[in-house]
């Protein structure tokens, strides 16, 4: 079972609770004046017997005109068979509403792998989506943090990304957060 979520990350940190000195309020300056932006595609997979998996897809956008600002359905569909080769084996994949998952070149990309099955989260349900943990993680570890340069930025992501692929305890607690019930059923005598 995989679990798939996208995400962006831009020079304008996320707000976070930091330490400072008694009395003295800290300050990140931030320009608004920036353009660009990192966009992220991960899914978690999941697999009884099996050590909990993370990939990835980054996408930079530099905010030139007429640049694409987010991930394409090849890049949806490139992730996806990418984890296919990692698991080596069928992939039941679960993902939000987003118009780029369920628009007609993206039907027709999934109907072509007999190996994937694609169930569509209900509308306003992210806390079913263990992916949503993740981004929650990975942003709480780039809170307050000014990054000057777009380059930067992706590098930073992709660290945070690379450090959780060795951490199949925590992902495993990301998919436990979500309440669902991965376990297969009894079998039938």
């Amino acid at each position: 079972m995989c679990f798939e979520d996208e995400a962006g990350f831009t020079r304008r940190p996320p707000k976070g609770r930091t330490w400072g000195r008694r009395g003295i309020t800290p300050v990140v300056r931030v320009s608004g004046r920036r353009s660009g932006r990192v966009s992220v595609a991960g899914p978690i997979a999941t697999r009884p017997g099996s050590r909990t998996r993370l990939c990835n897809r980054l996408r930079l956008h530099t905010g030139r005109k007429g640049e694409r600002c987010s991930l394409s359905e090849d890049d949806y569909i490139r992730l996806i068979d990418g984890m296919h080769q990692l698991v080596k084996a069928p992939i039941v994949l679960v993902w939000d509403r987003l118009n780029t998952h369920v628009s007609h070149t993206m039907r027709e990309l999934i109907e072509a792998r007999e190996w994937l099955t694609v169930f569509i989260l209900p509308s306003y349900a992210p806390e079913l989506n263990a992916v949503e943990y993740l981004w929650a993680h990975v942003k709480r570890s780039l809170a307050n943090l000014a990054s000057v340069a777009l380059d930067r930025l992706e590098a930073l992501v992709r660290n945070r990304l690379k450090r959780l692929q060795y951490r199949p305890d925590l992902l495993d607690g990301f998919v436990a957060g979500t309440g669902l019930s991965l376990d297969l059923p009894p079998p039938s005598p």
